[in-house]
């Protein structure tokens, strides 16, 4: 074995099996020897096709975990504690617990150790070397799909309440057509996985995945960062100096907000968990940002009102805090 099976992929020991599938078709494509002409390709394609086939099965995987280089020489029957035991005390260069015979092959001057234990399947050897499974591959075996990524357009309503939509992408093949559930609480830049949705794997491989982007359309009310929303919040300037109940919409629909007596232009009020939905987590918050407005013009008494007011205030906006 050239070298850890996680190492040759890529992978942690604790990746799960998309993880370890994820890997080795992006390695696959890139030193599969029918489209890799470069010297080490193949060497490099039989390396992880062999860690593919034992860390993509549980069982090989747990013996593997298990036993390291020597899980297929280790009987099934025994522990792996009194195994690594039997090797500490047996020192390095000792072969596995239990005896078996010993091999040295290679050119002359000397060759690469090799135990060969009881019940060593020959063909399972070989079909390792060969990228893994003798029976079940002819030739260089076949070509997983790639992945494929589209990018989907929602408006923020949708993002909070989930969408359906028919999408046609540009797909390895030709456009195609599909049906999309959009969940609700989707945010800017998330990744939506559709499994076996990519292009089509070559010799019965599975097909690739397909990656829906999602993309927040702009809005003229709102505006989105993460899963909070943001919105304007026109007042009047008696609403503001006295304060005030006011309605607001909101993309889950209308609410009221409460305006501080003495709110000023700029002043953001947080309204919690009226932001987008969170399925596994906390709701994000809306922000109405105080906007006071006053009337482009003034009935007669609106102005004497006005007046008035000007004559007895001292309030001085520019020199305000």
């Amino acid at each position: 074995m050239a070298r850890d099976f996680y190492d040759a992929l890529g992978v942690s020991r604790d990746a799960d099996r998309s993880d370890i599938q994820r890997a080795y078709r992006k390695l696959a494509r890139t030193h599969h020897p029918d489209v890799n002409k470069e010297p080490g390709a193949e060497e490099r394609f039989k390396e992880i096709s062999e860690a593919y086939d034992v860390l993509s099965d549980p069982e090989q995987r747990t013996r593997y975990d298990a036993f390291g280089e020597d899980f297929r020489r280790v009987s099934p029957d025994v522990d792996p504690a009194q195994y690594r035991q039997s090797r500490a005390r047996a020192g390095a260069g000792a072969g596995p617990a239990g005896g078996g015979s010993r091999w040295s092959g290679g050119s002359a001057g000397g060759g690469v150790p090799f135990d060969m234990g009881d019940d060593v399947d020959l063909e399972d050897l070989l079909g390792g070397i060969f990228g893994g499974g003798g029976r079940r591959r002819a030739g260089w075996g076949p070509i997983p799909g790639s992945d494929v990524e589209a990018e989907v357009e929602v408006s923020v309503e949708d993002a909070y309440r989930g969408t359906h939509r028919s999408l046609t992408i540009d797909a390895p093949g030709g456009p195609r057509t599909l049906e999309v559930d959009i969940p609700a609480g989707v945010v800017d830049g998330q990744r939506i996985r559709l499994r076996g949705q990519g292009s089509s794997g070559s010799g019965g491989a599975d097909a690739g995945d397909l990656y829906l982007i999602a993309r927040i359309a702009p809005h003229p009310r709102y505006r989105v960062t993460g899963r909070d929303v943001h919105t304007r919040l026109p007042l009047a300037p008696w609403e503001a100096a006295l304060g005030a109940q006011v309605r607001i919409d909101t993309p889950g629909g209308p609410a009221t907000v409460t305006v501080p007596a003495g709110t000023s232009s700029g002043r953001r009020l947080r309204l919690r968990g009226r932001g987008l939905p969170n399925p596994r987590g906390k709701p994000g918050d809306l922000y109405a940002e105080a906007q006071i407005k006053v009337p482009s013009s003034l009935s007669e008494k609106e102005e004497r009102l006005f007046e008035e007011l000007r004559s007895v205030s001292t309030f001085d906006p520019r020199s305000a805090p």
